[in-house]
């Protein structure tokens, strides 16, 4: 062995003694015990080679928990057509456009109508640009490491999103149906897009600092800017397609009769078909076990658009937030609804079910974090948008079980998910219900001036499966 491998291999050997030296780490002695736990008896065998082939979740599928749940219920709001958003994470705009279409159908006498999700993610991606670089040049007297900056430059754009983002749209840009603005490859499938834009936006956020840094005037950082959107607005063309100003639309009553033929804007379509003041005929109730109840909380850079609403939302207990959904479908109102889907989901059935599965029994453990401690530890928290449109009341008007209307196409229960109440009490996070269905005292809390959380809170995470 020569001189240098020899000086390399001394220097090796002292690093590793040093290591299994401080104190913390795992020791030759420690490991040794750790393995002593593991007594590899028959049963472990056996589970050890069911696993070897085979998903956790068939494993740990619940037999004993495994009973018929039916997806009829007691109450339900009339729905025509389930919609897929493909590989993408628009299921935000897809649940809010779903609701507006059900009202729209139902309003006018209108047969199937499906609405352009293209034609507002063109348009919400360019915006979320623009709410990247102005809060770049906002923040370009920071350091890097500031950690509002650092968020920023994490999370430059995403095709998730929530409430507040779709109604600042809709109210601006208006809508347009399927048929006006079609979906294209990159709209059904984001991933690569999302990579591409966040990508420049990175690299011209960096452009930006470095031109405040040498005190360009502020008409020159405003032209850049600019010309950097007109950047990102070719892309968004070439990818999803331009969005139109005005098209063409022959109304048909539900018989399929023609009713008459009209050129619109997209913001003349939307207040003549439907007409809410998406912002202040609606309020969003949260689920925050961590925090206190009956409070306004508002999160920082928590919109879709530069001159957009930031998330504001009322925290109420569950009981509370049930109350309103059930007097809204009542009503015949489905809802803008989010949980965190992922979690005791099983596909097959289309039911989300804390009996689903038992992992206690085959890992050997337990899992025991209620949903505070599993919000703060980012255990959980609300992952995908979908429309709240289905209640079942026992005799005594509680609630068994709740139907939603998802946006994965045709599936088990007709593209609908099953939610049982307990589960809805420790995965539900938001609903967005209009203001006649809450009670007068919860909306006096709208009155409060908003608790003004960060950018990185737990809560801040976009629905977007």
């Amino acid at each position: 062995m020569n001189r240098l491998l020899v000086s390399f291999a001394a220097a090796v050997s002292v690093s590793f003694a040093g290591f299994a030296a401080v104190s913390g780490g795992i020791s030759s002695e420690m490991l040794g015990r750790l393995r002593s736990t593991y007594e590899n008896t028959p049963s472990d065998r056996a589970l050890r080679n069911a696993m070897a082939a085979t998903s956790i979740d068939k494993i740990a599928t619940n037999a004993n928990g495994r009973v018929a749940t039916s997806a009829e219920m007691s109450h339900r709001v009339k729905s025509r057509g389930i919609t897929d958003q493909k590989s993408s994470g628009r299921c935000w705009l897809f649940t809010g456009l779903n609701v507006l279409r059900s009202q729209m159908m139902a309003e006018h006498d209108l047969p199937e109508l499906k609405l352009s999700q293209s034609y507002n993610f063109f348009y919400d991606q360019l915006e979320k640009a623009n709410l990247f670089l102005r809060a770049v040049i906002e923040t370009s007297s920071a350091p890097m490491d500031n950690r509002r900056v650092q968020w920023l430059f994490q999370n430059p754009l995403s095709d998730g999103g929530q409430y507040t983002g779709l109604s600042d749209n809709i109210m601006k840009y208006g809508i347009v149906p399927a048929e006006v603005m079609e979906e294209s490859f990159s709209a059904n499938n984001t991933s690569r897009l999302r990579q591409l834009l966040s990508l420049k936006l990175r690299e011209d956020g960096l452009s930006l600092r470095k031109m405040a840094e040498s005190k360009a005037s502020k008409k020159t950082i405003e032209a850049e800017t600019e010309r950097m959107l007109g950047e990102i607005y070719r892309i968004l063309a070439l990818t999803i397609g331009t969005p139109p100003e005005t098209f063409e639309w022959t109304r048909r009553d539900s018989k399929g009769n023609v009713i008459d033929t009209r050129t619109y804007t997209p913001q003349e379509f939307y207040r003549q078909y439907a007409g809410n003041d998406l912002k202040a005929d609606y309020v969003m109730l949260m689920n925050d076990p961590t925090r206190p109840y009956h409070a306004l909380y508002e999160i920082d850079l928590d919109r879709h658009s530069f001159d957009g609403q930031n998330w504001t939302y009322i925290n109420l207990p569950m009981e509370e937030i049930k109350k309103v959904a059930i007097s809204s479908i009542k009503d015949s109102t489905m809802m803008y609804f989010s949980c965190d889907v992922g979690k005791f989901f099983d596909r097959d059935r289309g039911l989300l079910d804390l009996d689903n599965y038992d992992y206690e029994s085959l890992l050997g453990t337990s899992f025991s974090m209620n949903k505070a401690d599993r919000i703060r530890t980012y255990a959980s928290a609300s992952s995908h948008a979908m429309t709240l449109v289905g209640v079942d009341l026992d005799a005594d008007g509680a609630p068994r079980r709740w139907l939603v209307e998802n946006s994965w196409g045709p599936g088990a229960n007709d593209g609908h998910l099953v939610i049982t109440d307990r589960w809805m009490d420790e995965y539900m996070f938001r609903l967005v219900v209009n203001r006649k269905y809450v009670p007068a005292d919860v909306l006096d809390v709208l009155k409060q001036k908003p608790t003004v959380l960060p950018a990185w809170d737990p809560m801040f995470s976009p629905d977007m499966p």
